[in-house]
């Protein structure tokens, strides 16, 4: 295997990595979320889940944000990639 092959490879995964995280982060973000909202509603027993929504929300919002920055850095390092 030639050093060109190499460098691709090694940019192949370094990018499915990268996909790989972002994707996990929006999964555990909403998840965590969720089951935040989820105990805090069954410590403080009411007869609506108004927590559990509230922290799914905020958990949906802080997914889309990890989203939004790992897309952003994903097309910071292609730019750098360009230029070298």
């Amino acid at each position: 295997m030639n050093r060109d092959e190499r460098r691709k490879k090694i940019k192949f995964y370094r990018e499915l990595y990268d996909a790989t995280t972002i994707g996990f982060s929006v999964v555990f973000s909403i998840l965590i979320g969720g089951a935040l909202g989820w105990w805090l509603d069954r410590k403080f027993v009411s007869s609506h889940h108004w927590l559990f929504f509230l922290f799914l929300f905020f958990g949906i919002v802080a997914a889309f944000r990890n989203m939004f920055y790992g897309i952003k850095k994903e097309g910071q390092d292609k730019d750098k990639d360009k230029k070298t």
